[in-house]
C-alpha cells in the first residue's frame, strides 16, 4: 500500500477487511492503540496496534492511516445508509464549507472516493513550507483526534458544523495552556512553547475560555482521557515533570472525573513514550532551522525516489555515463565537471518522472546532493502498489 497515491484508502480497508478488527468495538475500546502509536500526542511512530506494517511510511502517511483507521472505527460502529467515503466527505465538506482553500482541495472530483482521499491529504498537510512545518505540525496533528470525536457525533446524530469543532479547541486550548502555565517560573523554551500552541490552533479566538468552563464543558469519559493526554503531553515537552506540574495533572484528573488510574496511565504513557520514541519527536530534538530543512528534504527526497524507483533505476540504467559518475562519487569526489554532468543528466532523468518534477524548479538542484546520497538504496516497486487485482470498480 502506497498512502501517497491514489486509491490507498480501498487498499487500507482491504488489508484491515480480513482481520474483522473493529466489529463490536468502539473507540473507548482502542484509544489507548492509539495513544500508544503517538497519534493522540501528534507524532505519529508506528501503525495503530502495527495493524498495517509500515517498513517505509512517513510521519505523515502514517498519520493519514491512523486517522482514517480511526474514522473507520467510529464508522463501523454506527448505523448509516451512506458507504464510508460518503460520510467522510459529508463530514469535512460541511465542516470545511467556509475555507475557500480547503474546497478547492477537491474541486473538479465527482468520484467521492477520490474526493475523501483528497480531504484526509489536505488535512494532513499542515504546511507546504519545508522548513515552517515540523515546528508545528506535531501539535496540529495532536488535534487530528478531535476530528475523530466531531465524527462520531456526527454520525450519531446525521449532522454537524463548524461549531463542535470550535467548542472542543476552545476546551483543549485552556486545558492546554492552563497545563503550560502551571509551573511558577517559566523558561524561554516554556514561553516559546506556549506561543507555538496557540498558533497551530486552526479557531483563532480573541480570548481564551475559562478553565472551569471548560472543565465543566468537556462531554465524555473519552474526551476527558483525551485532554489528559494532551495536557500531560504539554508537561513532558521539555522532558521532564516538575513537582508543580505533577500536581496540575493530578487535579485535572479529579475534575475531569476520571480514576486515580486513568490520571497515572495518562502521565506514565507520556514518559514512556517520549523516552522511546525521544529522537523521533521534533521539540525534543532541539534542532536548529538548517539542520531541520535538511533532514525534511532528506525525507522528501527518499520517499520521491522510492516510490519511483521502478523507472528511476531503468532510466539510469540507460544513461552509462551518469551511473559511470555515481558510482565514482562513491570512492572519490567529483571534480565540478563532473558534478555539473551528473546535475544536467539527473534533472533529464527526472523530465522522464511527473513526480520528481520538484527537481526543475528553482532551487531545486539544491537537492542533487540527496538524491546522490540516496542513489545506492534504490529499491525495486511497482507502479501501483494501491492496486487491487481482481476486483470490479
Amino acid at each position: 500500500m502506497n498512502p501517497s497515491a491514489s486509491g490507498w484508502i480501498k487498499k487500507l480497508i482491504r488489508e484491515l477487511k480480513p482481520q474483522d478488527l473493529f466489529k463490536d468495538n468502539d473507540l473507548e475500546v482502542y484509544y489507548r492503540h492509539f495513544r500508544d502509536c503517538g497519534f493522540i500526542y501528534g507524532s505519529n511512530v508506528t501503525v495503530v496496534n502495527n495493524w498495517v506494517e509500515n517498513d517505509d511510511f512517513e510521519a505523515d502517511e502514517i498519520c493519514k492511516i491512523n486517522l482514517v483507521i480511526a474514522l473507520l472505527i467510529a464508522y463501523t460502529n454506527h448505523n448509516t445508509t451512506n458507504d464510508f467515503y460518503t460520510e467522510v466527505a459529508n463530514f469535512y465538506n460541511t465542516i470545511n464549507k467556509e475555507r475557500v482553500s480547503f474546497i478547492q482541495a477537491i474541486i473538479g472530483s465527482k468520484d467521492v472516493k477520490d474526493q475523501a482521499e483528497r480531504i484526509i491529504n489536505k488535512r494532513i498537510q499542515i504546511d507546504d513550507n519545508l522548513i515552517d512545518k515540523s515546528f508545528n505540525y506535531f501539535i496540529t496533528n495532536a488535534l487530528l483526534f478531535v476530528d475523530v470525536l466531531a465524527f462520531r457525533n456526527y454520525l450519531k446524530t446525521g449532522s454537524v458544523n463548524d461549531d463542535i469543532i470550535k467548542n472542543y479547541e476552545a476546551i483543549i486550548e485552556s486545558i492546554v495552556l492552563n497545563t503550560l502555565n502551571s509551573k511558577k517560573a517559566k523558561s524561554d523554551y516554556d514561553k516559546s512553547l506556549i506561543n507555538l500552541f496557540e498558533q497551530s490552533l486552526r479557531y483563532q479566538r480573541d480570548s481564551v475560555l475559562v478553565f472551569n468552563e471548560a472543565i465543566a464543558s468537556v462531554d465524555s469519559n473519552l474526551f476527558s482521557r483525551y485532554c489528559l493526554d494532551l495536557a500531560a503531553m504539554a508537561t513532558w515537552t521539555d522532558a521532564k515533570l516538575d513537582n508543580e506540574e505533577e500536581i496540575f495533572l493530578n487535579t485535572l484528573g479529579e475534575n475531569l472525573n476520571l480514576t486515580q488510574h486513568q490520571t497515572n496511565e495518562a502521565s506514565k504513557t507520556i514518559e514512556v513514550f517520549y523516552k522511546t520514541y525521544r529522537q523521533k519527536v521534533p521539540l525534543l530534538g532541539s534542532k536548529n532551522i538548517v539542520k531541520t530543512f535538511y533532514d525534511n528534504s532528506t525525507n522528501m527526497v527518499f520517499k520521491l525516489i522510492k516510490r519511483n524507483s521502478k523507472k528511476l533505476t531503468q532510466e539510469l540504467l540507460e544513461s552509462k555515463e551518469l551511473v559511470i559518475l555515481l558510482s565514482k562519487s562513491t570512492i572519490r569526489d567529483l571534480s565540478k565537471e563532473e558534478q555539473k554532468k551528473v546535475q544536467d543528466q539527473l534533472l533529464d532523468v527526472f523530465k522522464s518522472i511527473p513526480s520528481l518534477a520538484i527537481f526543475l524548479l528553482p532551487g531545486g538542484a539544491l537537492l542533487l546532493p540527496l538524491v546522490i546520497k540516496f542513489i545506492p538504496k534504490l529499491l525495486p516497486s511497482a507502479f501501483d502498489d494501491n492496486r487491487i487485482e481482481d476486483e470490479e470498480e
